[in-house]
């Protein structure tokens, strides 16, 4: 731990379980007042999705996670995943790395996926200045490992205010490649089991009443967790693996050191060797395969909260049709705005910073366009 370092703050702040408690204050910190709020996006993610390049935008958005925690060397620090980008807060100690990992992530993206990212910074001082806050919970779904949580508007002004192009950082020299070590996509697409995948994204809407707002979301998250139609997207013996992965592309073009052509061989190798791994139980050192997979299953970010509720579930048409109906009553009440979008399959990008740890992170989306068309949706209304 680095004195006065991320984690000295967010690491002090207790877990909560169960995931219907989300909406109660009294689970949230306020961030220290010198701390910063990254944000990032991808440019015209929509045109991307239209283009079926969903899983190079999930890899963006979760490049972004892998390159500031590496930069950070493993320390803790709050993150949120949302599809075509990500968000986090950072100390004053570890913004100088978080700065230059966040800008060369923009750059690998641009040359290695082709997709262009916004990226800014964000001073909790300005968020505060507005009367704003940015309160930070940390929930977690497994003994392994857990996620943050963020309310009091903070991150969605810092989001509004980097489409607007202010805070914006200045993406770094061409050729710079943020350290990616840990960020891979082996497993393959993962079918619905109950009917449909829904992505589901509900923000305040302007001027809504905080309690209404609460209300609205605590009903949703119950109408999910109590009926027998909807669950996690993630199988109980994990999603399916297979050789070579449809991400091996995106694999090799993570890591960093020889040319294309060398990364793709070697990523053929290492995923051969993992496949075989994992396709025949063998343990190696510390790394149990079977134990890995639960923990897969454990870990799935399928649901969180930035300044609102998004959610990738697995569930019937039957209840996507009353969460639908529900929240169009709630919309036109003025108290929400709401984006929600069917496929039929998830898909799952994954951050392992260590193999034989139980903390690795996996990062769970629509397959055929996710928490992007879901904001498309909202954004119309």
């Amino acid at each position: 731990m680095t004195p006065g370092g991320s984690d000295s703050f967010y690491g002090a702040i207790p877990v909560f379980r169960g995931f219907e408690r989300l909406m109660e204050p009294s689970l949230y910190s306020p961030l220290p007042d010198d701390w910063t709020v990254g944000v990032a996006d991808i440019v015209n993610s929509t045109q991307a999705i239209a283009a079926k390049r969903y899983k190079a935008v999930n890899m963006a958005g979760a490049a972004v996670i892998a390159a500031v925690t590496n930069a950070l060397e493993g320390r803790e620090f709050p993150f949120v995943f949302g599809g075509d980008g990500a968000s986090f807060a950072v100390a004053p100690d570890d913004l100088p790395l978080a700065r230059q990992a966040l800008a060369a992530t923009a750059t690998w993206v641009k040359e290695d996926l082709g997709l262009q990212m916004r990226i800014a910074l964000v001073p909790l001082s300005a968020i505060r200045g507005l009367g704003l806050d940015v309160r930070v919970a940390r929930f977690g779904p497994s003994p392994n490992l857990s996620y943050a949580m963020f309310s009091g508007g903070g991150l969605a002004f810092a989001e509004a205010a980097m489409k607007r192009g202010e805070f914006a950082v200045t993406p770094a020299a061409p050729g710079s490649h943020p350290d990616l070590s840990g960020l891979s996509c082996r497993f393959e697409e993962i079918p619905t089991s109950h009917g449909l995948i829904l992505s589901v994204l509900v923000v305040p809407a302007r001027a809504a009443d905080p309690a209404a707002f609460r209300k609205v979301i605590e009903d949703v998250l119950k109408a999910v967790h109590r009926s027998p139609q909807a669950g996690r997207p993630v199988p109980a013996d994990g999603p399916a693996l297979r050789w070579p992965p449809a991400g091996l592309e995106y694999e090799a073009r993570a890591w960093r050191g020889g040319s294309l052509a060398k990364r793709r061989a070697l990523a053929l190798a290492r995923t051969l060797f993992v496949y075989a791994v994992m396709r025949f139980g063998l343990k190696i050192g510390g790394f149990v395969p079977k134990l890995y997979l639960q923990q897969v299953v454990e870990n799935s970010d399928f649901r969180k909260y930035d300044d609102g509720l998004r959610m990738v579930i697995d569930c019937t048409e039957e209840l996507a049709v009353a969460l639908t109906q529900s929240l169009a009553a709630a919309a036109a009440e003025g108290i929400v705005r709401y984006g929600l979008h069917r496929q039929d399959a998830a898909m799952m990008t994954c951050f392992t910073h260590k193999a034989a740890r139980s903390d690795h992170v996996h990062f769970i989306d629509g397959a055929r366009g996710g928490y992007a068309s879901a904001a498309t949706a909202l954004k119309a209304m």
